[in-house]
């Protein structure tokens, strides 16, 4: 299912992720620049699995239809990410990777680029739901749920635009292309 170069792919996404979202995401609020690398641990916890599951979905659902799909490190997305982050910019934007799929039509096409935001969408739910739930959490369990929900609504809408090479725009031709 996963190739190597994949697999050595995601671990690159991954680590970038969490040195990215280090300054942004932190447990730790007493000392947070003396534990450097437990920030990005925890950054990599918190974020990665949003954009990893994210580009799995969409590999899974391609492959499902019967179709080679290859997941790949957009190192100049994760460049200017890097960059962001050493310059302290407020605003981080990030285009960790990406699933490239060949041979599908426009309504597989559609459902594989709805497969991601969807994911997003299912891991808010389910912090929210578990966050809205009477279990008792501790610290570190509360503020991982709670940036869990943020970052993965976040990534549904900003892949639901429906321009450009955005995942909302592959969703809404395929359903313009059902309507005529």
């Amino acid at each position: 299912m996963f190739s190597i170069i994949e697999l050595i792919r995601a671990i690159i996404v991954t680590a970038a992720i969490g040195y990215i979202f280090s300054g942004s995401i932190q447990y730790n609020l007493i000392d947070s620049k003396k534990d450097k690398l437990e920030n990005i641990k925890f950054s990599i916890l918190v974020a990665a699995p949003a954009v990893i599951l994210h580009e799995l979905a969409h590999k899974l659902v391609a492959i499902s239809y019967g179709l080679n799909a290859e997941f790949f490190a957009s190192y100049i997305g994760l460049g200017i990410g890097v960059l962001l982050k050493l310059i302290s910019s407020p605003i981080l934007i990030i285009v960790p990777g990406y699933v490239s799929i060949s041979g599908a039509s426009i309504t597989q096409g559609s459902i594989i680029a709805f497969a991601g935001p969807l994911t997003n969408l299912l891991l808010w739910l389910i912090a929210t739901l578990l966050l809205a739930s009477k279990k008792r959490f501790s610290r570190k369990q509360l503020i991982i749920l709670g940036y869990t929900k943020k970052i993965n609504i976040i990534l549904f809408f900003f892949n639901m635009i429906p321009f450009g090479p955005f995942d909302g725009s592959k969703v809404f031709s395929g359903l313009f292309s059902l309507l005529s």
